[in-house]
């Protein structure tokens, strides 16, 4: 079973409803979209280059094999997800201003 994109998969869909049901509208908004490119070039960067060297390592048994360079697809899931719910958790509370 491929957990790993299983549990990425699931944390698009979970943001996707976070952002419907907080009606963040994150997710229509395209300087999100920008602001996400400019995350995505500092990941090819860094986790490129662990990826690449080595440091870090993927049993395959566990995620799709698709890679963006050698950066699993899975983690550039999982980075959407930690960045969009981050931003609309941050909008969310500071409307209400807890």
């Amino acid at each position: 079973m491929r957990e790993y994109t299983l549990i990425a998969a699931i944390s698009v869909l979970v943001t996707i409803a976070v952002d419907r049901l907080s009606r963040a509208k994150l997710l229509k908004r395209k300087d999100f979209y920008i602001f996400l490119l400019v995350i995505f070039v500092f990941k090819f960067l860094v986790n490129g280059y662990l990826t690449g060297q080595g440091v870090v390592l993927y049993n395959p048994r566990f995620f799709l094999g698709l890679r963006l360079g050698s950066i699993p697809l899975e983690d550039f899931l999982f980075g959407f997800s930690m960045v969009a719910l981050t931003i609309i958790f941050w909008e969310r509370f500071k409307k209400a201003k807890i």
